[in-house]
Protein backbone atom coordinates (compact mmCIF):
# COMPACT_ATOMS: atom_id res chain seq x y z
CA UNK A 1 0.00 0.00 0.00
CA UNK A 2 1.23 3.58 -0.97
CA UNK A 3 0.03 6.64 0.52
CA UNK A 4 0.39 10.47 -1.26
CA UNK A 5 -0.66 13.52 -1.74
CA UNK A 6 -1.76 15.28 -4.89
CA UNK A 7 0.03 18.61 -5.11
CA UNK A 8 -2.46 21.27 -4.22
CA UNK A 9 -3.03 24.35 -6.68
CA UNK A 10 -2.39 26.75 -4.22
CA UNK A 11 1.24 25.76 -3.22
CA UNK A 12 4.09 24.62 -5.11
CA UNK A 13 4.77 21.47 -2.82
CA UNK A 14 3.94 17.90 -2.83
CA UNK A 15 4.11 16.01 -0.41
CA UNK A 16 4.35 11.94 0.20
CA UNK A 17 3.11 10.12 2.84
CA UNK A 18 4.15 7.30 4.22
CA UNK A 19 0.69 4.65 4.13
CA UNK A 20 0.55 1.60 6.86
CA UNK A 21 3.17 -1.02 6.69
CA UNK A 22 3.50 -1.07 3.13
CA UNK A 23 6.17 0.26 0.62
CA UNK A 24 6.00 4.07 -0.35
CA UNK A 25 6.54 4.14 -4.03
CA UNK A 26 4.01 6.60 -5.65
CA UNK A 27 4.51 9.86 -7.13
CA UNK A 28 2.48 13.11 -6.32
CA UNK A 29 0.33 14.07 -8.47
CA UNK A 30 -0.89 17.50 -9.68
CA UNK A 31 -4.53 18.08 -8.19
CA UNK A 32 -6.78 20.84 -9.39
CA UNK A 33 -7.66 24.03 -7.30
CA UNK A 34 -9.40 27.33 -6.46
CA UNK A 35 -8.59 30.35 -8.32
CA UNK A 36 -7.96 33.83 -6.36
CA UNK A 37 -9.13 36.73 -7.85
CA UNK A 38 -9.54 40.40 -6.65
CA UNK A 39 -12.44 42.61 -7.12
CA UNK A 40 -10.76 44.87 -8.92
CA UNK A 41 -9.93 42.28 -12.20
CA UNK A 42 -12.94 40.36 -14.03
CA UNK A 43 -12.97 36.96 -13.13
CA UNK A 44 -12.07 36.06 -16.09
CA UNK A 45 -8.48 37.34 -15.14
CA UNK A 46 -7.90 34.69 -12.26
CA UNK A 47 -4.86 33.11 -11.57
CA UNK A 48 -4.10 29.63 -9.21
CA UNK A 49 -4.51 30.16 -5.87
CA UNK A 50 -2.98 29.62 -2.43
CA UNK A 51 -4.65 26.98 -0.32
CA UNK A 52 -8.05 26.94 -0.11
CA UNK A 53 -10.45 25.13 1.61
CA UNK A 54 -13.98 25.97 2.39
CA UNK A 55 -17.56 24.10 2.81
CA UNK A 56 -19.60 24.89 0.17
CA UNK A 57 -22.72 24.29 -1.96
CA UNK A 58 -21.63 21.00 -3.54
CA UNK A 59 -23.11 19.82 -7.05
CA UNK A 60 -21.17 16.17 -6.46
CA UNK A 61 -21.89 13.42 -4.59
CA UNK A 62 -19.39 14.05 -1.31
CA UNK A 63 -18.35 10.39 -1.25
CA UNK A 64 -17.78 8.21 -4.23
CA UNK A 65 -16.36 5.04 -2.36
CA UNK A 66 -12.88 4.49 -2.22
CA UNK A 67 -10.67 2.83 0.64
CA UNK A 68 -7.70 4.62 2.63
CA UNK A 69 -5.52 3.31 5.51
CA UNK A 70 -6.03 6.83 7.01
CA UNK A 71 -9.55 7.02 8.08
CA UNK A 72 -11.70 10.43 7.96
CA UNK A 73 -15.37 11.09 7.42
CA UNK A 74 -16.14 13.82 5.11
CA UNK A 75 -16.82 17.12 7.09
CA UNK A 76 -13.46 16.25 9.84
CA UNK A 77 -10.30 18.27 9.61
CA UNK A 78 -6.64 17.26 9.47
CA UNK A 79 -3.06 18.76 9.41
CA UNK A 80 -1.32 17.48 6.73
CA UNK A 81 2.57 18.56 6.66
CA UNK A 82 6.03 17.41 6.01
CA UNK A 83 7.88 17.12 3.00
CA UNK A 84 8.07 15.39 -0.16
CA UNK A 85 10.10 12.44 1.56
CA UNK A 86 8.56 12.85 5.19
CA UNK A 87 4.89 14.00 5.15
CA UNK A 88 2.60 14.01 7.84
CA UNK A 89 -1.09 13.55 8.16
CA UNK A 90 -3.00 13.61 11.35
CA UNK A 91 -7.05 14.22 12.64
CA UNK A 92 -7.33 17.65 13.46
CA UNK A 93 -10.42 19.90 15.42
CA UNK A 94 -11.74 22.20 12.63
CA UNK A 95 -10.98 25.76 12.99
CA UNK A 96 -7.92 24.62 15.77
CA UNK A 97 -4.36 25.93 15.48
CA UNK A 98 -3.19 22.77 14.43
CA UNK A 99 -5.66 21.83 11.43
CA UNK A 100 -5.77 23.02 7.85
CA UNK A 101 -7.11 20.85 5.89
CA UNK A 102 -11.15 19.91 5.99
CA UNK A 103 -12.14 16.83 4.73
CA UNK A 104 -15.07 17.49 1.43
CA UNK A 105 -15.12 14.39 -0.04
CA UNK A 106 -13.75 10.90 -0.84
CA UNK A 107 -13.43 8.91 -4.34
CA UNK A 108 -11.69 5.71 -5.51
CA UNK A 109 -9.17 7.92 -7.26
CA UNK A 110 -8.30 11.66 -6.94
CA UNK A 111 -9.04 12.53 -10.45
CA UNK A 112 -12.90 11.95 -9.07
CA UNK A 113 -12.33 14.68 -6.20
CA UNK A 114 -13.87 17.79 -7.05
CA UNK A 115 -12.13 19.69 -10.05
CA UNK A 116 -12.12 22.95 -7.32
CA UNK A 117 -10.39 20.69 -4.39
CA UNK A 118 -7.25 22.64 -2.74
CA UNK A 119 -5.69 18.75 -2.15
CA UNK A 120 -6.15 15.08 -2.64
CA UNK A 121 -4.65 12.55 -0.23
CA UNK A 122 -4.73 9.07 -2.10
CA UNK A 123 -3.21 5.74 -1.49
CA UNK A 124 -2.09 3.25 -4.34
CA UNK A 125 -1.64 -0.72 -4.26
CA UNK A 126 0.68 -1.86 -6.86
CA UNK A 127 0.28 1.47 -9.04
CA UNK A 128 -3.32 1.13 -8.39
CA UNK A 129 -5.45 3.74 -6.88
CA UNK A 130 -7.32 2.58 -4.01
CA UNK A 131 -9.06 5.73 -2.54
CA UNK A 132 -8.74 9.60 -2.08
CA UNK A 133 -9.51 11.57 0.33
CA UNK A 134 -10.77 15.52 -0.90
CA UNK A 135 -9.35 18.43 1.17
CA UNK A 136 -10.01 22.39 1.17
CA UNK A 137 -8.42 24.84 3.31
CA UNK A 138 -10.22 24.68 6.74
CA UNK A 139 -11.55 28.28 6.62
CA UNK A 140 -13.13 30.13 9.37
CA UNK A 141 -14.48 33.69 9.00
CA UNK A 142 -12.37 35.88 11.00
CA UNK A 143 -9.60 33.47 11.19
CA UNK A 144 -6.14 34.64 9.81
CA UNK A 145 -4.03 32.11 7.64
CA UNK A 146 -0.41 32.33 5.71
CA UNK A 147 -0.88 30.66 2.69
CA UNK A 148 2.60 31.21 1.75
CA UNK A 149 4.39 28.11 2.47
CA UNK A 150 3.62 24.54 1.52
CA UNK A 151 0.34 24.33 3.33
CA UNK A 152 -1.58 26.77 4.71
CA UNK A 153 -1.30 27.71 8.64
CA UNK A 154 -3.28 29.54 11.16
CA UNK A 155 -1.52 32.58 12.37
CA UNK A 156 -2.48 35.91 14.73
CA UNK A 157 -4.16 38.61 12.73
CA UNK A 158 -1.50 40.53 14.02
CA UNK A 159 0.79 38.93 12.24
CA UNK A 160 3.92 41.34 10.19
CA UNK A 161 5.78 37.91 8.95
CA UNK A 162 3.36 36.08 7.20
CA UNK A 163 4.42 35.15 3.53
CA UNK A 164 1.24 35.45 2.27
CA UNK A 165 -1.18 36.54 5.36
CA UNK A 166 -5.19 36.71 4.74
CA UNK A 167 -8.01 37.56 7.17
CA UNK A 168 -11.03 35.23 5.90
CA UNK A 169 -14.00 37.75 5.89
CA UNK A 170 -17.15 35.70 4.63
CA UNK A 171 -18.00 32.55 2.25
CA UNK A 172 -20.49 33.64 0.10
CA UNK A 173 -22.41 30.54 -1.49
CA UNK A 174 -24.28 30.05 -4.83
CA UNK A 175 -21.74 32.30 -6.74
CA UNK A 176 -18.34 32.51 -8.73
CA UNK A 177 -18.23 35.77 -8.88
CA UNK A 178 -15.64 37.95 -6.82
CA UNK A 179 -17.59 40.97 -7.21
CA UNK A 180 -20.14 39.24 -4.56
CA UNK A 181 -17.22 40.10 -1.89
CA UNK A 182 -16.64 43.70 -0.52
CA UNK A 183 -14.73 46.39 -3.00
CA UNK A 184 -11.16 46.06 -2.63
CA UNK A 185 -11.39 42.10 -1.44
CA UNK A 186 -9.49 39.39 -2.43
CA UNK A 187 -11.50 36.41 -3.41
CA UNK A 188 -10.66 32.10 -3.53
CA UNK A 189 -12.96 30.75 -6.52
CA UNK A 190 -14.69 27.38 -6.06
CA UNK A 191 -16.64 27.55 -9.58
CA UNK A 192 -17.33 24.08 -9.68
CA UNK A 193 -18.93 23.96 -6.17
CA UNK A 194 -20.24 27.62 -6.52
CA UNK A 195 -18.82 30.01 -3.40
CA UNK A 196 -16.18 32.15 -2.76
CA UNK A 197 -13.90 32.92 -0.12
CA UNK A 198 -13.85 36.71 0.94
CA UNK A 199 -10.36 37.94 2.02
CA UNK A 200 -8.23 40.52 3.40
CA UNK A 201 -4.53 40.48 2.72
CA UNK A 202 -2.54 41.36 6.14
Amino acid sequence: MSARIALPAISAAALLLAGCGATIDGKPQAAPGAQVSTTSKPPSNTTSAKPSGKPGATTTRPDKGGDTDFQASIGDCVKLGGTSDDATIAKATCGSQSSNYKVIGKAKTNAQCPTDADQAYYETLAGVETGAICLDIDWVVNDCLDLGGDDPKRIPCTSTTATEGVKVLSIIKGTTDVEDCSSGDKGYIYDERQFVVCVKVL
